[in-house]
């Protein structure tokens, strides 16, 4: 399947999903993280979710990673598809975006070269790391910008495509998926 029928027919899938479905598929996607080596990294980007989108809720994974004392970066929407990323902490106020993304109003901007990790919305992902996102390009044009050592780590709710058959050489691939049953390598 192309891109655009990936994204038709995940995002019926997702809406598929019961209000129960979400936190206990999101707990056991927080589960498997723990197992992941990646505990050396200090700087860890997460995407705070989109409750009505009905993606993997994030908020099970920020306590795993602010008790491992882990600084989280959160991304800020700014101009021409791209991000700004500031440090999440206690006195951080987050107001929704016109997407319904909850993002921080202000606070201490993070240079993109100190981030270690980055854990990444999409709606479906194939056999060799490949993703298929909102179509917006925020995450494409951030990863570019992202040391090329920095671990990217995809979060789904199913399982992988076989193949993503229009992805562009400038797509970049997944290290990590994560899903409710499976840990991907790639």
């Amino acid at each position: 399947m192309n891109k655009e029928q990936i994204r038709l027919n995940y995002r019926k899938l997702r809406h598929a999903l019961s209000a129960d479905a979400i936190p206990e598929k999101s707990m056991r996607i927080a589960n498997n993280v723990v197992a992941l080596p990646i505990w050396r990294a200090t700087y860890f980007h997460i995407f705070l979710s989109i409750p009505t989108q009905k993606e993997v809720d994030t908020s099970f994974i920020i306590p795993l990673l602010q008790g491992r004392d882990k600084q989280l970066v959160v991304p800020k929407v700014s101009g021409n598809n791209s991000m700004a990323h500031f440090l999440l902490t206690d006195a951080t106020s987050l107001k929704p975006n016109q997407w319904d993304i909850p993002e921080p109003t202000d606070g201490i901007e993070v240079p993109v070269e100190k981030i270690d990790v980055v854990f990444i919305p999409l709606l479906a992902f194939d056999l060799e790391g490949h993703r298929v996102g909102y179509g917006k390009g925020f995450y494409d044009k951030f990863l570019r910008e992202c040391r090329s050592d920095v671990i990217k780590i995809g979060l789904s709710f199913f399982e992988a495509e076989a193949k993503i058959d229009d992805v562009r050489p400038e797509d970049i691939a997944l290290d990590y998926c994560i899903t409710p049953i499976s840990t991907y390598k790639f």
